[in-house]
């Protein structure tokens, strides 16, 4: 059995050790329910110097060898009994390998040491922070009816949290901006996710005003059928309408040539192409107000309102209406969770 233990040299106290025979395991970590664990990383200075330094050093296993490796791992000392996580692909990343795995149908991305012996449940990328960070900051003009763009992929953990921070926003905004959830032109979650972008494409084409029903209801488990029935929305018109928009936009045939994928990992979906061009759109999630990249932070109902609001020409009364100030938490399910500013994206 694989265990887990902390180090307690210098400055590495929050690696988590993969070793065969070792037993101990920390109790904080016996309580995981349907995904893994949000671990916190310090990320210190000795620790970026270790490693930049010694790790390609170390002895360099096979990337299947370390995968199945750390997903033994994550399998038997970091989920809960009966769920399991299953490998999406491993691929070298400096000094590591990145290990991207399915748990119930939500992602997660983590690193994981060429000798097997370390796994780095998170990574920052610190030389693009501030460029970043200059993006968000530009001036948002004002207008008498804002335009607000949500891009998301649909089945990224870190897009269905924004989204549900959109809907109570849109509830009480909708009769005074402009508001559309628009999809990132790349899937990072497999075919699943090219349907429900086009599902979810369809029904705000179709029959919008029942979209907000439809949302609601996928955002809590992602049951895209009993949605559509509980939405009322008429199915045959959706179909009809998910294969007038594949063939216009030839989403499954470049989904089978892998040809197309950008960096030859990542099916294209071209649907908001345009628009992800003209943006600069990076990952989901991604807010465009008034055709500025906004930063959201934290990602709750009431923040999102302030930054709308703040977008308007003459303010409306609705803008006074308080509303939630908590994140949602990520993925599907409708608790509390901890707002990060992370998003599915291609690393560049």
């Amino acid at each position: 059995m694989y265990g887990i233990r902390f180090t307690k040299n210098k400055s590495y106290d929050n690696l988590i050790y993969i070793n065969n025979s070792s037993k101990i395991m920390d109790e904080k970590f016996k309580d995981i329910s349907t995904f893994l664990i949000p671990f916190v990383i310090v990320l210190v200075a000795g620790f970026f110097l270790y490693f930049g330094s010694n790790m390609s050093l170390q002895q360099k296993l096979p990337a299947d060898d370390v995968a199945q490796k750390a997903l033994a791992f994550i399998n038997s000392s970091i989920l809960s009994q009966g769920i399991t996580a299953s490998l999406i692909d491993i691929t070298e990343e400096g000094n590591v390998y990145k290990i991207r795995v399915d748990v119930k149908g939500t992602e997660y991305q983590s690193y994981v040491s060429k000798d097997g012996k370390y796994l780095f449940p998170d990574g920052y990328k610190l030389d693009v922070e501030i460029e970043d960070q200059q993006q968000f900051n530009q001036e948002v003009s004002k207008r008498e009816r804002p335009d607000v763009k949500l891009f998301v992929m649909t089945y990224c953990p870190f897009g269905l949290q924004t989204q549900k921070m959109y809907l109570p926003v849109y509830d009480l905004l909708a009769d005074k901006v402009d508001m559309g959830v628009y999809f990132v032109n790349y899937i990072m979650h497999d075919k699943k996710e090219i349907d429900e972008n086009l599902i979810q494409y369809c029904i705000q084409k179709e029959e919008n005003e029942k979209y907000d029903d439809y949302l609601s209801c996928f955002v809590k488990d992602g049951k895209s059928g009993s949605c559509l029935l509980e939405a009322s929305i008429n199915k045959t018109k959706i179909e009809a309408c998910v294969e007038s928009t594949d063939k216009e936009f030839n989403i499954y045939t470049q989904y089978q040539d892998k040809n197309t994928w950008m960096n030859g990992t990542y099916p294209k979906f071209d649907v908001h192409d345009g628009l992800n061009q003209s943006y600069g759109i990076g990952g989901s999630p991604t807010i465009v107000i008034n055709d500025k990249i906004v930063n959201v932070d934290p990602r709750s109902p009431e923040t999102f309102k302030q930054v709308i609001c703040e977008a308007f020409v003459s303010v409306p009364e609705e803008c006074s209406q308080v509303l939630s100030d908590t994140a949602f938490s990520t993925g599907f399910g409708l608790e509390a969770g901890v707002s990060n500013n992370q998003g599915c994206k291609i690393d560049n």
